[in-house]
């Protein structure tokens, strides 16, 4: 006989009947976690991917190991070497992650935001404000599900709601793994939030997969750049913002979608670029 749980399957977070690849209530992640290197599902329990070894991300966190030798050098450059939350890892980064979610919440026009002072926020689109009910996202395609939780976590960080950020961030990410093969726009997407939770290396390594199919692609310059400068490794930043800059008019005239969806991001890459190429 059929059981009643096997029949009516319930979410292991929040306990209510769920059905699909994530809750409709808690938008918590039924599907497992899934490698940032491969997209390989992981098995539970298991602390590094079964296809190509890498450490699953937060193995061991709580102790304070597991973590690689640069990630530590990561955390002392960007950090200061004292223990902050993850949502205030640098201000620089803060403003580029409000930039792109609120590029894709904006309703309608509204103020600009500026890299180098406060965020001015937009207008949130119908449904995407925090405090609400979760997005239902289990009838939706992989990638339509993934860009609606990156949506969510960027609507909470931009509002403050970091409690709400943190609980969909690991969602989104497993959501874009699960999503793949993905699009320029959904590696940038990745790499966003692998930057948000201090998945520096994964954040880099989604930004490289842009530049191997585009080695000119604006958006994948600079998050591998902003990347690289979290990870301590300047040199590698100067070239990947030297060649932003080398390539940024040209480029700028490609009829890319989402270069249009994140015009406020693209907008100021080469003056981001420049400022600092200035200071090297």
């Amino acid at each position: 006989m059929t059981s009643l749980s096997a029949r009516n399957p319930v979410c292991s977070e929040c306990g209510r009947p769920a059905s699909g690849n994530f809750c409709q209530d808690c938008g918590a992640d039924l599907g497992g976690r899934f490698c940032s290197q491969c997209g390989a599902k992981i098995a539970s329990g298991s602390n590094f991917c079964g296809q190509c070894g890498t450490q699953v991300s937060g193995a061991g966190d709580d102790a304070g190991q597991g973590r690689s030798p640069r990630r530590e050098v990561a955390r002392e450059v960007v950090m200061g070497g004292q223990t902050l939350p993850w949502w205030i890892a640098g201000v620089a980064m803060f403003a580029l992650i409000l930039f792109v979610g609120l590029s894709m919440v904006r309703a309608g026009p509204g103020p600009v935001p500026s890299t180098s002072g406060p965020v001015q926020q937009g207008l949130p689109a119908a449904g995407l404000a925090t405090g609400g009910a979760p997005p239902d996202i289990s009838n939706m395609s992989p990638i339509e599900a993934a860009d609606r939780l990156f949506n969510r976590v960027m609507q909470a960080t931009s509002s403050g709601d970091s409690a709400q950020a943190q609980a969909f961030l690991p969602m989104a990410i497993a959501a874009y793994q699960r999503a793949r093969p993905l699009t320029l726009d959904g590696l940038f997407h990745l790499s966003m939030l692998n930057r948000t939770a201090m998945n520096l290396e994964a954040a880099l390594d989604n930004a490289l997969e842009i530049l191997e199919r585009n080695p000119d692609h604006l958006l994948g310059l600079a998050a591998a750049a902003e990347a690289a400068i979290e990870l301590g490794e300047l040199d590698e930043a100067e070239l990947h913002y030297r060649h932003l800059a080398d390539v940024y008019e040209g480029e700028r005239q490609e009829e890319l979608p989402e270069y249009d969806q994140h015009s406020l991001i693209v907008d100021v890459l080469k003056r981001d670029a420049e400022r600092f190429l200035a200071e090297r």
